[in-house]
């Protein structure tokens, strides 16, 4: 069991590098909260199309087939089954309600009701329009369900995966020196910019780290040989949580040690200690994309329209 490898949702592709790491951070960013924003209040079109877009900058990048299919695979597992579950369940527009008194057209057509089938065909006029898609047994699609199963799904998948696109191919020290010098004017609020950018960047590398402390503490656990049955649900509770103990105790003695390692190497302050993590720079195709994405927030406000 290799967790590093069989969850590697929100960690960092160091090779091969795509024309996606090349891109300047900031500009990614700004194309990350363009996916997220967009899809908010946007036509089933746009939806569908924000999915293909982000499929065609996977395929564009050539990022590997085993990242693609281990963070793609449950992706589109979980969209599958929600859409799914939302496709076929009820509606809520099949309640038919009834007028309490009779209207004119109803008595109009009580007084004087078609003779004939041709009157009765005249009178009922035909339309392609079909509220109910399948009717199977006990499944029942309409067109509320589709769409519903349709844009819940593809805002899941939009929201999920540009997120952790964005992750693979952008470093941690990227992101926080972007989100610094985004955060620059906040500066003359007295907020504590360049500590809050430190705090991210550890946040982001302490994530491999704990995720090594669980791969070995399983580890630990299978070589062990441990009956489960014989123990029982109560012994086998404290074992578990004797684990969860363990791993809280190894995760701050790997915090203590990032600590003092840090104090050693003069972080005291940032002022005193300032450490230029990532040089920004942008480059033609991020101006490029820039423009581009200048126009796909106009395509937003154009073909977008309203849910």
């Amino acid at each position: 069991m290799d967790l590093l490898r069989s969850l590697p949702i929100g960690l960092y592709l160091e090779q091969p590098v795509t024309w996606l790491h090349r891109l300047d951070a900031r500009v990614k960013l700004a194309w990350l909260l363009s996916f997220l924003l967009t899809p908010v209040l946007a036509n089933t079109a746009w939806r569908i199309m924000l999915v293909v877009v982000l499929t065609a900058l996977t395929l564009s990048a050539r990022i590997p087939w085993r990242v693609w299919r281990q963070q793609m695979g449950g992706l589109l597992i979980l969209f599958t089954v929600v859409s799914l579950l939302i496709m076929v369940m009820p509606d809520g527009v099949a309640v038919v309600t009834e007028p309490r008194w009779p209207t004119a057209d109803a008595i109009a057509s009580i007084e004087s009701p078609p003779q004939t089938l041709v009157d009765l065909a005249e009178a009922t006029p035909d339309t392609a329009y079909r509220y109910v898609i399948a009717d199977l047994y006990w499944l029942q699609i309409t067109q509320k369900s589709l769409q519903l199963a349709i844009k819940v799904g593809t805002l899941l998948f939009t929201l999920i995966y540009s997120t952790n696109l964005f992750l693979l191919t952008t470093a941690p020290e990227e992101i926080t020196a972007a989100l610094e010098e985004l955060m620059a004017p906040l500066r003359w609020l007295r907020l504590p910019v360049t500590e809050i950018a430190l705090t991210l960047t550890l946040a982001l590398r302490f994530i491999p780290l704990v995720l090594e402390e669980i791969q070995n503490l399983v580890r630990s656990i299978r070589t062990r040989a441990i009956n489960w049955r014989r123990l029982g649900w109560r012994h086998g509770a404290k074992i578990w949580l004797i684990v969860a103990e363990r791993l809280l105790d190894n995760l701050l003695l790997r915090a203590g040690q990032i600590a003092g390692a840090m104090q050693v190497r003069g972080f005291t302050s940032p002022d005193r200690h300032q450490v230029q993590w990532h040089r920004l720079r942008l480059a033609r195709w991020d101006w490029l994309l820039l423009g581009i994405l200048i126009l796909f927030w106009g395509g937003r406000l154009w073909l977008g329209g309203t849910a």
